[in-house]
């Protein structure tokens, strides 16, 4: 369990490393002058004192060759320092501390309703003996991922809030301004589990240990939800992790919609601004995100199915 635990350790560290690399390089090659748009010039920085732009891109250390921005910028990465956003001038760690908690609001409330709504609908749809009925289940996922997160975030405010009236159309009011930022951002999510598990399920109820426990006596509910769903649960949790760094990047789709303050319009108004430092910061943030909800996922899998552990340790023993 050590060595297994230890690689997906080195893994994850692997991945932010190159999530930071792969994003530094993207981002020093953008066209545009970051120094120039600070000073409010935009790419024009003719009708700019040259000595002042030049004293900025020295402060921002713009000015040193490719791999001494690289090595200063990886150092203070790994000390949590991002430096400081070119548009605000606040520390990056500051400015995505301050806006994580409402984006935390909102992924949270959404990955729980996309796994409780995805996860119930794939049992149903492959517990029922209603041809018609499952049919009618399983083609709602396909629809859910087909459908634009913008569109049903349209619909949702035109529906719930501008004819019913029963939610907040924009803003950060309480707990009724989150319901349909996160109904939206959970429907793509939620389909996928969806469509996974009960693929999954289908796969399970045909296999040979689900005959042996009919042979045994046990009931259909019993076999559905005790033999069936703990082998099928394996992929659906793999796509959870998956989905958990995609609710952070479709946060700056849902937040731009609903007007709400979070990580989402941070990085909008960051990618505007063509902030690197900040835009960095929030996408090595996004692939810790990422990493650790895989990590934790990697954890659980063993508890589902101790052989993954035992597979693991064989590859890692030379032949």
């Amino acid at each position: 369990m050590r060595g297994y635990v230890l690689s997906r350790l080195a893994q994850a560290v692997g991945v932010l490393w190159a999530a930071f690399t792969v994003s530094f390089v993207i981002l020093y090659y953008l066209p545009g002058d970051p120094v120039s748009a600070m000073a409010g010039a935009g790419a024009d920085s003719a009708q700019l004192d040259p000595a002042q732009l030049a004293a900025l891109r020295r402060e921002y250390g713009f000015d040193k060759p490719l791999l001494a921005q690289y090595a200063d910028a990886l150092g203070r990465a790994v000390r949590g320092d991002f430096g400081d956003a070119i548009s605000t001038g606040r520390p990056v760690s500051s400015t995505i501390a301050d806006a994580l908690p409402q984006t935390l609001q909102l992924t949270s409330l959404a990955l729980l309703l996309a796994v409780a709504g995805g996860g119930g609908l794939a049992v149903l749809a492959t517990y029922t003996r209603a041809r018609w009925l499952r049919q009618t289940l399983l083609s709602l996922p396909p629809l859910g991922v087909s459908v634009p997160t913008f569109w049903v975030g349209l619909v949702l405010v035109e529906l719930f809030s501008f004819r019913l009236r029963w939610f907040p159309a924009f803003g950060n009011d309480g707990l009724d301004g989150l319901v349909l930022p996160a109904v939206t951002l959970a429907v793509p999510t939620g389909a996928l589990v969806a469509q996974v598990l009960a693929k999954s399920l289908l796969t399970a109820l045909d296999q040979a240990y689900v005959e042996t426990a009919r042979a045994k006596g046990a009931g259909r509910w019993r076999i559905h939800l005790r033999h069936a769903l703990r082998n099928a649960s394996l992929p659906a949790l793999t796509v959870v992790g998956l989905l958990v760094g995609q609710l952070v990047a479709g946060s700056v789709v849902v937040e731009t919609v609903f007007s709400r303050d979070g990580l989402g319009r941070v990085t909008a108004a960051a990618v505007t601004a063509q902030d690197i430092p900040l835009v960095q910061g929030v996408v090595v943030f996004g692939a810790l995100v990422f990493v650790l909800a895989n990590l934790l996922v990697d954890l659980v899998y063993p508890l589902l199915d101790p052989r993954i552990v035992v597979a693991s340790s064989r590859k890692a023993v030379p032949a």
